[in-house]
């Protein structure tokens, strides 16, 4: 029951690992630095560990997936070393068969082909996910070695900018952009509750 809440996790790549690693895989993008950083979203805490793990934990149901790795290379892939996609040196983000994932900087990520930011990082560790109305929804906040270089915030970014695609993709009916992770509904503010009958899967 408690692990099946988090099932999905890993399967959230699998479509996009479909087809031709971006061309550049093998050379690298841009150079990132990797230091041990949290991402606390009530009861989902997304970690970043020493040799670049993306981990989930969920508080709720005391439970730990690994989602994916990334690297000082701009690599983000999934638990079976497959492509997912690579950040270039000039901020675009590619996916398998270089299409396109957006745009990702120290500070802010858009869409594809989106010029306006849609979710940013602030120098607090804050992260903010902006609407086509200009509203600012938060979605938790970036602890550690975010704040340590600019490269180390860019790969944070990345992080959140991939993790969040997915979420928005997948998210139940009804629930606003930038909300919890399927099967967590806003409660009190910071706070998420499992949804009925929706799992934490990707």
């Amino acid at each position: 029951m408690k692990r099946a809440l988090l099932l999905g996790y890993s399967s959230l790549f699998l479509l996009a690992c479909a087809g031709k690693p971006p061309a550049n895989w093998a050379k690298g993008g841009a150079p990132l630095d990797l230091f041990p950083s949290r991402w606390v979203r009530g009861d989902v805490t997304v970690e970043i560990t020493p040799d670049g793990k993306v981990m989930a934990i969920s508080s709720y149901a005391n439970t730990t997936e690994h989602l994916m790795s990334v690297d000082r290379a701009g690599r983000v892939f999934d638990i079976d070393a497959k492509p997912v996609a690579l950040l270039e040196p000039d901020g675009r983000v590619l996916g398998p068969g270089d299409s396109s994932l957006g745009f990702v900087g120290a500070w802010s990520a858009s869409l594809p082909n989106e010029s306006m930011a849609w979710l940013a990082i602030m120098s607090t560790g804050e992260v903010v996910n902006f609407s086509d109305q200009g509203a600012r929804t938060p979605m938790g906040v970036w602890v550690g070695g975010c704040a340590y270089t600019p490269r180390a915030h860019q790969l944070c970014m990345l992080v959140t900018h991939v993790l969040s695609m997915r979420w928005r993709d997948t998210r139940p009916p009804g629930s606003y952009p930038g909300s919890y992770p399927p099967g967590y509904y806003p409660g009190s503010p910071g706070i998420g509750y499992p949804g009925a009958g929706v799992g934490l899967g990707f």
